[in-house]
């Protein structure tokens, strides 16, 4: 009888062991994991690259404003073109400045601005030709009618003292009658007349009628004399006084005296 060969027993070391579900779990998390941080890394880079280019396309497109205040409206618009921006004029103003040349600007000269961005300008009309009227010797109202027609008006009003002269006339007119000016204002001096007399009050209390009243006449002033009992005080002394001493008054003051009867 022949014998059938048996397989040979396993050796229980030799059998693998199936794999564990958590190390497969664990290793799989590792990926996603690094992959994740690999999109992060790229995206992270993309979006800084996009924000340096940006604020280079932004800083490349902007340019420092010039000075146009002087030139005529050409050039201004020729420098302005050559730096990528825009002139409109905004306004027309007489000036001293001759006709067509800039005035002022929006912006003003050395501020950033951005390509194709507006420049506004003011033009000059050039000096407005005015014919100014006398008025030296006139009063001042009088000078502001006269003005008034001619389509002017009173500027700076300044004031004098000029005993020469009345009160309230103009002495002096800027710009001068017959002029061409490019303002319609007229800057005028006025007398104010003789300055007037004044005086410091003197201290009366205490002394007698009439010494007061001989100080007040030697000064031209004017006084007012009130009579009260007043035992406590020698007869016609000066017991008060309006004003104070010490004060100052015009020569057309009246004082006013109180003494006792």
């Amino acid at each position: 009888m022949t014998d059938q060969p048996q397989d040979a027993a396993l050796d229980p070391a030799e059998i693998p062991e199936p794999p564990q579900p958590s190390m497969n779990l664990r290793k799989r998390l590792e990926e996603l994991g690094q992959m994740a941080l690999l999109v992060f890394i790229l995206t992270s880079a993309a979006f800084l690259s996009a924000i340096t280019a940006m604020r280079i396309a932004i800083h490349g497109r902007e340019v420092t404003m010039p000075n146009l205040t002087g030139k005529d409206v050409a050039q201004a618009t020729s420098l302005l073109r050559s730096n990528g921006l825009v002139l409109k004029v905004a306004d027309r103003v007489y000036s001293e400045l001759p006709i067509n040349v800039v005035v002022r600007q929006t912006p003003g000269a050395g501020l950033l601005m951005k390509e194709s961005q507006q420049v506004h300008v003011v033009l000059s009309l050039g000096q407005r030709q005015l014919q100014i009227p006398l008025l030296e010797g006139n009063s001042l109202r009088a000078s502001r009618i006269e003005l008034l027609r001619a389509g002017l008006q009173v500027g700076e009003v300044s004031a004098v003292t000029m005993p020469s002269k009345p009160a309230d006339e103009v002495v002096i007119q800027t710009p001068r009658p017959g002029a061409g000016a490019a303002t319609p204002r007229v800057d005028v001096l006025v007398s104010q007349g003789a300055r007037e007399a004044s005086y410091v009050m003197p201290h009366f209390v205490g002394m007698t009628e009439t010494d007061a009243q001989h100080r007040l006449d030697a000064a031209g002033l004017r006084r007012k004399v009130n009579y009260v009992a007043a035992p406590q005080w020698p007869h016609a002394t000066v017991i008060d006084q309006s004003p104070l001493a010490g004060s100052r008054l015009p020569a057309a003051s009246t004082i006013e005296l109180t003494v006792a009867n």
